[in-house]
């Protein structure tokens, strides 16, 4: 994995995104990105300098937490509305007990909302982002998290 550590001038304009877009205020991890836009957070014990030198002598497929993906905004990984959850205090939609299993099994809601990205709640739980055409939100759940019944 090519590995390429987010400097900590781009970091403070990607919390001040996530400030904006979901009032996340910081960030408490080494952000590194990865292909296809996404960054992961890493917030172990290994200094970048340790992490390159690793890199180096064994193949490094994946590290830290994919928090994540750079959009035309900024689209929050299923795990990271886990991770983020006690931070996360704007564009948080709550849904109800049927739109949630809706949800969880793949399937977007028809809820008109301004176009942008949303995070969906039920109850306490936080169970990833969604974008909205202004007519329905786009489901962004890994097919892998989803529900099968």
């Amino acid at each position: 994995m090519n590995i390429q550590f987010i400097k900590s001038n781009e970091k403070r304009k990607i919390e001040e995104v996530l400030e904006s877009q979901f009032g996340i205020e910081k960030l408490n991890f080494l952000l590194i990105k990865t292909a296809k836009e996404k960054i992961r957070g890493f917030s172990g014990t290994l200094s970048k300098e340790e992490i390159s030198q690793l890199s180096e002598i064994a193949n490094i497929e994946v590290i830290g937490s994919y928090l994540l993906r750079i959009e035309h905004d900024l689209r929050l990984s299923f795990d990271a509305t886990q991770i983020l959850s006690k931070d996360i205090k704007k564009n948080v939609l709550e849904v109800d007990e049927e739109q949630m299993k809706c949800w969880m099994r793949g399937f977007d809601l028809p809820l008109q909302q301004s176009s942008g990205t949303y995070v969906i709640k039920y109850k306490e739980l936080f169970l990833g982002c969604g974008k909205s055409n202004g007519q329905v939100i786009l489901n962004h759940v890994p097919k892998d998290r989803r529900l099968k019944k």
